[in-house]
């Protein structure tokens, strides 16, 4: 333009010099900012919008001046004067709106530890030689210098570009190493440090107050182990998605680790907390599909809030923690954080670990509670009883660890402990001359497990048994989760000769349909129809209905729960096939069972049947030999 047509003939050497310096350092300006970004990421440099927007109107005035078609003295009241005022006032609106640094505070530790000094220096010096050789070949259209002055100047020019390119490509891994340290790799989540980074400058600035979630998966290591490790992390990355896309404005969930997530947000009050809670929960509602297979989680929320129960994370994370606990042995699944809940939660922790060290130490012992076959007045079998040998408190029955082993993620293994014990002790009856068969519970995720008859065959082989000395027992709310995966690997075990039966008949909530679906060989009734049917004819009914059903599709029929003789007689009269309880034996170590039999002498089914038909008291078949 006229400015450095002017320029360069001589007329203007200040002007050239000021034309050409106004865009180098924009453009000096602008690699430092572009670096910023790149080193920071662009969530950390959102509200710096307006200051990128006053620097492209600066650039864009400057360059406009330096290739204009006006000299210094027409600018008055031109367009250009306008950009420089507009730019310089959207930075000064940056300047303003830029969020104040809480006391006490202090930047992310990723970057407050990052070693700038010398990378500051470089770049500083690096940018001096260049504006210094620059001005070298502008002095030189006016004085005569020396062609190597002129050439190292160049090159200095040269030499920054290269070094600007360096600069970027370290820029570059550093801003994705960057990234990295606050990330989750599988998720792609903010990770546990980028949370304390977040709530480091966050929870001194929201005056109204701020609310942690922690959010943990329910069961979700008997999934990874049933499953497989890659559809647990599958089901990890949906559920961060899914997640992600029910997060309020405002608010940053970040993944912990393992299947823990949590979530801080704005809230005045536990309400907003405890609603985004169940805005979680129902968006979790829908089965996850992973490859073809619906798997449905469910989520324990525990909620703390600041500034009433921390002032720092550390604090509000744990307090957290406990509530959440506290949510797992609550209907709700989600609870707030209070006082009074604080030694019960801490305690509960406690338990948590007690069991998980319990496991790993072979604490879980196995009594077995003999049936008695109501035609032959033999036992048929046992059922392999799971018990805590705890160290301090003694014999612990499933109802004062069963949930904590829910809680640590630990029922898979629990059953593969009980599996083993069960099928070494009917190789050690079978040494002392004593043939049983051995009933065990599956849990849960043993139904979403492709590799539980694999596993199962193996161990049988592995000890040389028959399959059908081993009878699987399961409940019917276990089947309603996914009935089809359910029914494939039961009929997978029933075709290698394990007995499938179906435990607590009666108590469940699924169809009678599944009788005519599932592969199963035994039912139990459950002891709650069997107590009463001494003193409660509709008791009999049923339990009769239920002999007459199993025996009309083939299949065994077990009552649980026999307390007194009579019963005892009802049952034999009633048909039924199987009976164990408290007056046939308590559960007893494994040990101790061939003595118990030998001590024992059982009828022949002829004398049962004559019970049956009330011609002698159906007990009178159990003898006792004197002495």
């Amino acid at each position: 333009g006229p400015v450095l047509h002017r320029a360069l003939d001589g007329a203007l050497p200040f002007g050239l010099v000021m034309a050409l310096l106004y865009p180098v350092i924009d453009l000096l300006l602008a690699t430092v900012l572009i670096a910023v970004v790149m080193a920071l990421g662009v969530r950390s440099v959102a509200g710096w919008g307006w200051l990128v927007a006053g620097m492209l109107v600066l650039v864009t005035t400057d360059v406009a001046f330096a290739l204009g078609h006006m000299d210094l003295d027409s600018l008055a009241g031109t367009i250009l004067q306008v950009g420089w005022l507009v730019g310089l006032a959207l930075v000064t609106m940056w300047v303003v709106r830029l969020p104040a640094v809480p006391d006490g505070a202090h930047p992310a530790p990723a970057l407050r530890e990052r070693p700038e000094y010398s990378e500051t220096v470089a770049s500083s010096t690096a940018a001096s030689a260049t504006v210094a050789g620059l001005a070298v070949l502008v002095a030189g259209t006016r004085v005569h210098l020396s062609t190597a002055t002129l050439v190292l100047a160049g090159l200095t020019i040269v030499a920054f570009g290269v070094r600007a390119q360096l600069a970027f490509r370290h820029l570059r891994r550093s801003a994705v190493l960057l990234r990295l340290v606050h990330t989750d790799d599988l998720t792609d989540l903010p990770n546990r440090r980028a949370l304390h980074a977040h709530a480091q400058r966050r929870l001194g600035r929201d005056v109204a107050g701020c609310a942690l979630l922690l959010m943990d998966l329910d069961r979700f290591k008997e999934v990874n182990d049933s499953l497989g490790h890659h559809m647990g992390d599958r089901l990890l990355i949906e559920v961060g998605a899914r997640l992600s896309a029910a997060l309020p404005g405002g608010a940053m969930l970040a993944r912990l680790g393992g299947d823990e997530f949590a979530i801080l947000m704005s809230a005045d009050g536990a309400r907003p907390a405890v609603d985004l809670a169940y805005r979680v929960r129902g968006v979790l509602a829908e089965p996850f599909d992973l490859d073809g297979m619906a798997v449905e989680v469910t989520m324990s929320i525990g909620i703390s809030l600041f500034p009433e129960h921390g002032d720092d994370l550390s604090s509000l994370l744990r307090r957290a923690d406990i509530a959440m606990y506290k949510a797992k042995g609550s209907s709700a699944l989600v609870h707030v954080y209070t006082p009074e809940i604080d030694a019960a939660g801490s305690e509960r922790l406690g338990r948590v670990q007690e069991v998980r060290v319990a496991l790993t130490r072979g604490e879980f012992v196995l009594h077995y509670q003999p049936k008695l076959d109501l035609h032959t007045g033999r036992v048929d079998g046992v059922e392999a009883l799971v018990r805590w040998q705890h160290p301090v408190a003694g014999l612990q029955p499933p109802a004062a660890f069963l949930e904590l082993i829910e809680d640590a993620g630990l029922m898979s293994q629990l059953t593969e402990t009980v599996l083993a014990q069960a099928l070494d002790q009917v190789v050690s009856w079978h040494l002392d001359g004593v043939d049983l068969t051995v009933a065990v519970n599956l849990s849960a995720s043993s139904l979403i497990d492709v590799q539980m008859p694999q596993r199962v065959r193996s161990m049988l082989a592995a000890r040389g048994l028959r399959p059908d000395r081993l009878l699987l027992e399961i409940t019917e709310d276990l089947l309603m989760a996914d009935r089809t995966q359910a029914c494939g690997i039961l009929a997978e075990l029933q075709d290698g000769g394990v007995r499938i039966a179906v435990d607590d008949f009666g108590t469940g909530y699924s169809s009678l349909a599944y009788l005519r679906d599932l592969p199963i060989d035994e039912l139990k009734i459950d002891r709650s129809f069997v107590m009463p049917m001494t003193a409660d004819e509709r008791a009999v009914a049923l339990v009769s209905a239920a002999v007459a059903l199993a025996h009309g599709l083939g299949l065994v029929v077990v009552a649980e729960g026999v307390e007194d003789e009579a019963t005892l007689s009802l049952l034999a009269e009633l048909g039924c096939d199987l009976a164990q309880g408290y007056h046939i034996a308590r559960p007893m170590p494994g040990d101790q069972l061939p003595g118990w039999l030998r001590a024992h002498d059982f009828t022949p089914g002829a004398r049962v049947r004559a019970a049956a038909r009330g011609h002698i008291d159906p007990l009178s078949r159990f003898h006792r030999p004197a002495g």
